[in-house]
């Protein structure tokens, strides 16, 4: 079994319990993500857009909310390579607008998921998964999409052993 965890994540501003703004040096996905990858093996590939996303939360996700109801698919810096050559994906994300962030889906709209199992994951501070993972699974046709792991952002750093835990179990 040959394994990639792929995620998007932004550093920088994001909304705390309490609503109040905090900045990280990296993502709760990103986090999220590399727990993953060290439990498990294989390949970590992070999504990249060409386009810098505002730095002010606030202003981020309007600007999100406005790609999602225009339908824009941001640029992306690269795909990985040989992605044939990899039977299981971990897939990780923020939600956004409850649902997938546009990079995720520019990304997902690229590959052919013929033949994948993919194991869906995501931060937020209490959307869980949203529409995610329906949208996941009518992106990627030919692939058996699972039903995902919805972490609280804010709490990743403390859940290592539990989102560890989780991985493992998927590769049973």
């Amino acid at each position: 079994m040959k394994v990639l965890t792929v995620f998007f994540s932004l550093k920088g501003e994001t909304i705390a319990p309490g609503m109040k703004i905090v900045k990280l040096e990296k993502g709760h996905t990103a986090q999220a993500a590399e727990f993953i990858q060290q439990a498990t093996g294989g390949d970590l590939f992070e999504i990249e857009t060409v386009k810098t996303y505002m730095e002010d939360h606030m202003k981020m996700i309007c600007e999100a909310r406005d790609e999602l109801n225009q339908g824009i698919r941001p640029e992306l810096k690269k795909l990985p390579e040989n992605f044939d050559q990899y039977d299981t994906v971990f897939l990780g994300y923020p939600n956004w607008w409850n649902t997938l962030p546009m990079p995720v889906v520019s990304f997902l709209e690229k590959l052919d998921w013929s033949g994948k199992r993919i194991l869906p994951f995501n931060t937020s501070e209490g959307s869980g998964l949203g529409q995610s993972v329906e949208w996941i699974r009518e992106l990627c046709k030919g692939a058996v999409v699972e039903n995902g792991f919805a972490l609280k952002g804010s709490q990743v750093d403390g859940k290592q052993a539990e989102i560890a835990a989780w991985a493992k179990e998927q590769l049973r």
